[in-house]
């Protein structure tokens, strides 16, 4: 009967490991659905972005009180989670602080004196987010996107993190040899007195409970990051490894157009030569972007990375003036869209049914597309990298290369470029003519 405990504590822990190893798989395949892309050049610069952004939080300290609040709630959430380890132990072997003896009380006291004050700070900091998203109510998190369950999985993430964290300060407290030691207890001492009418029982029951729901409620948070914006806990490392290292401005080449161009320029070449063998039962390639399965996977990777804090669309030149373009929008449903076609193949079999959906038009409109001036604010404001911009090149050159569905003022100055060799609509001999104006 003493072993009953341990196992449905390693019971508890298998399902909840075994589900979230599952939804990694899925996630994984889902952004595998994408194509190919090289982003293994220049590893060292990878590596220090990684270092710099990711684990550093360079570019979220650029906004001061966010950043601030953010670097306490990552650097406590993370470190807090150390005390996890002991957790599983003493869980699956039926000890208490098994690592207490092992470190010495000197050591083991700093270590949870450590995790009691970040905890503290993650309560603190969780506080002011709240206050900042339902009481002050930021702009950034309420425009249209951020409707229903966005704004709610908000609130859900921060809730999870009080209750985590007062669990852990109340599992100390209610420790009695730990509080008789008073050491490594800087926060939970002042708790103590609280419970300290309680009979010894009534304490230990209020420790193995708060033990209990502790652990019961990290491993819940952990499946949830799948379902949540929180995902970014996991994928911001390899998102910012993987990002492009190119300047901002420089926007790639499709490889079919450029062929294309390069045989047109080649005096050698034979634009009448019989196509290569099996090469006239190939499908050409699409250009550009319809759905999510023509994006790249960084560019999956970046819309499941996607943390919606919407600092790229408070930059935007476009949203800000009335557009209906949001960048923040843009990763929310390729996202959606990316789920949408995951749910699809698990239901089929591994397969895909065409279902009659694709991400432009069902998802973004060409409106919002359109609306975009290509300026890379919401590239460089990101604080883990993401690139919105690329997904709505991508998206355009489909309109503009397989529908022909650009603006009037594009065509008009495409079909300039194409017959007088400018932008503009004057023939080619009369460009000079200013010179001749007095």
């Amino acid at each position: 009967m003493q072993y009953i405990p341990n196992i449905i504590f390693a019971l508890i822990l298998i399902a909840g490991i075994g589900f979230f190893v599952k939804n990694i798989r899925k996630l994984i395949r889902n952004i595998k659905l994408g194509k190919e892309v090289d982003r293994s050049d220049n590893k060292a610069a990878r590596w220090k972005n990684m270092a710099k952004i990711a684990l550093g939080q360079y570019k979220m300290v650029r906004r001061p009180v966010s950043g601030i609040l953010h670097v306490a709630v990552y650097l406590g959430f993370i470190i807090i989670n150390i005390e996890v380890l002991e957790i599983i132990i003493d869980g699956l072997l039926g000890t208490h602080r098994v690592f207490q003896p092992i470190l010495g009380d000197g050591f083991y006291a700093f270590l949870i004196g450590t995790f009691e004050i970040l905890a503290a700070l993650v309560f603190v900091s969780v506080i002011v987010f709240w206050i900042r998203r339902n009481v002050i109510k930021l702009k950034r998190f309420w425009n249209k996107e951020m409707k229903g369950w966005p704004k709610n999985d908000g609130n859900i993430i921060l809730y999870f993190e009080m209750v985590l964290m007062s669990l852990f300060i109340v599992m100390n407290a209610s420790d009695i040899a730990f509080q008789e030691a008073g050491i490594g207890n800087p926060i939970s001492q002042f708790v103590y007195p609280i419970l300290k009418g309680f009979t010894p029982e009534m304490l230990h029951i209020i420790e193995q409970s708060a033990w209990w729901i502790h652990i019961v409620g990290i491993l819940i948070f952990l499946n949830y990051l799948y379902y949540s914006k929180h995902l970014h806990i996991l994928l911001a490392f390899p998102n910012t490894f993987y990002a492009k290292l190119q300047p901002k401005g420089q926007l790639d080449n499709l490889e079919a157009v450029t062929k294309e161009v390069q045989l047109m320029m080649d005096p050698s070449a034979d634009p009448y030569a019989a196509p290569a063998e099996g090469a006239e039962d190939e499908v050409p390639e699409k250009f550009g972007a319809s759905d999510v399965t023509d994006l790249n996977w960084v560019q999956l990777m970046n819309a499941y990375t996607c943390t919606e804090c919407g600092r790229c669309t408070s930059s935007c030149p476009a949203n800000l003036t009335g557009k209906e373009l949001s960048p923040r929008a843009i990763m929310m449903k390729t996202r959606d869209r990316m789920e949408e076609v995951g749910a699809n193949i698990d239901a089929n079999g591994g397969t895909f049914k065409d279902d009659g959906k694709q991400l432009l038009n069902d998802y973004i409109t060409p409106e919002e597309l359109w609306a975009c001036t290509s300026c890379n604010a919401c590239v460089q404001e990101c604080p883990i990298n993401i690139d919105p911009l690329s997904i709505i090149m991508d998206m355009r050159r489909y309109l503009v290369m397989e529908e022909s569905a650009a603006p009037q003022e594009l065509n008009m100055m495409m079909t300039n470029i194409e017959n007088n060799g400018a932008p503009w609509q004057y023939n080619q001999m009369d460009r000079l003519n200013w010179k001749d104006e007095e």
